[in-house]
């Protein structure tokens, strides 16, 4: 079985060991460098090319913000998962724009940690749950679906698959919450994600949180 080579980039070792020996217990995961401050995160990943990055937002010399966008310009293939104990939305969005895939709180459970290692591995980009919630209570505006989306010439299929892909989900997830097939999700995502002239899931929460259209369907 080939392994996600992951990365950490934490400045409290007791934390770096803690999620070293919870991912090393999954057997398609392995631990291949750690660093405890964002300078030596980003050079220390780009010499071993890990497949995603740990990065806590706070650190010394540099940090999880300053880190991602040094890293994401020098290695943009790399995916990076920033872990934070902050639920203020405007890390959020910084590490979004900065190029990070996902954002997860440090207390969430340690099968939710796995779950969104994989997703930004495989290309998707994962919200913790309790931020998504912050960002519907005051960080975004809540309109209806008809008006946020005004504009756009999405059809009202491609407006429920679009809001669900920025909110995290995956297609197959999608398809059985709107009773569809996986196939028939993709050819909605693609039609949606084209009109509106995005290219990635990552471009897509951006656009989300910009738009302020973010919020549970």
């Amino acid at each position: 079985m080939e392994q996600l080579k992951i990365f950490l980039a934490d400045d409290h070792v007791v934390v770096r060991e803690g999620l070293k020996t919870l991912i090393n217990a999954q057997p398609d995961m392995l631990v291949i460098g750690e660093a405890g401050d964002g300078q030596t995160a980003w050079q220390k990943a780009q010499d071993c090319q890990p497949d995603v990055v740990i990065m806590d937002i706070t650190m010394p010399i540099l940090n999880g913000v300053q880190a991602t966008a040094q890293l994401k310009r020098v290695c943009p293939a790399i995916k990076i998962l920033a872990l934070s104990v902050h639920e203020d939305t405007s890390y959020l969005r910084q590490l979004l724009t900065a190029g990070a895939a996902g954002y997860i709180l440090k207390h969430a459970a340690a099968d939710d940690l796995i779950r969104a290692i994989r997703m930004v591995a495989s290309g998707g980009v994962y919200l913790d749950p309790a931020l998504a919630g912050h960002v519907v209570a005051g960080y975004v505006r809540v309109p209806a679906a008809a008006s946020a989306l005004q504009g756009t010439d999405l059809s009202e299929r491609e407006t429920e698959v679009v809001q669900r892909i920025a909110q995290g989900y995956s297609n197959k997830e999608i398809a059985t919450q709107l009773t569809l097939s996986v196939k028939t999700v993709e050819t909605y995502r693609a039609r949606a994600m084209e009109k509106l002239g995005l290219d990635s899931r990552a471009a897509l929460v951006r656009y989300a949180l910009e738009h302020g259209w973010l919020y549970p369907a």
